[in-house]
């Protein structure tokens, strides 16, 4: 049954309940909180304790499995925080990479062709063209006749994929 702030029910803190999602998700886990103004619960799963926040009105079935004192036990409650550190550094380095691989002030076709060459050559932006192997540059409007540098072989590499996107790009439009 689907709960909400509006239904005049709550779900009690300890209470420990397996539950059915509307999106198919099924997990079991401990009540920790309760807000009725949002109508979001908190729940504690497994052995490291993995908090999960969810709408209350976006669980199809739950049935009560039991019920604990406090959820929260300080004595029972551990945080490891050099793991909680390094999830952080690498998320923000993984983030960082992610953002270097997006163009700044370029259009989507230029977008498009970085992130074509970038599946079978190491690309980088540098300001609006694009560097391939440290050593091709592709500059706007990224055709063939915009590239420059590097040995002849990988000039000619580089040219040959991007004349191979345009036409894909032509053929189907940016971003497929």
């Amino acid at each position: 049954m689907a709960m909400d702030a509006n239904s005049g029910e709550e779900f009690g803190v300890g209470c420990f309940l397996s539950i059915k999602t509307t999106l198919g998700d099924e997990f079991e886990g401990q009540i920790i909180t309760f807000d009725r103004p949002s109508n979001i619960l908190g729940s504690k799963t497994g052995p490291r304790r993995n908090i999960r926040l969810l709408k209350a009105n976006h669980i199809k079935e739950f049935n009560l499995l039991g019920q604990a004192e406090d959820p929260l036990d300080i004595k029972k409650c551990y945080l490891d925080l050099n793991s909680l550190q390094a999830r952080e550094e690498s998320a923000i380095r993984q983030a960082e990479i992610e953002a270097e691989r997006i163009g700044v002030g370029v259009s989507s076709e230029a977008q498009s062709i970085f992130d074509a060459l970038s599946k079978t050559l190491p690309v980088r932006w540098d300001k609006t063209a694009i560097v391939v192997m440290n050593e091709v540059r592709v500059s706007s409007p990224y055709l063939p006749e915009n590239v420059s540098g590097g040995t002849p072989a990988a000039n000619e590499r580089v040219k040959k994929v991007l004349e191979l996107q345009r036409k894909k790009l032509q053929t189907h439009g940016p971003g497929q």
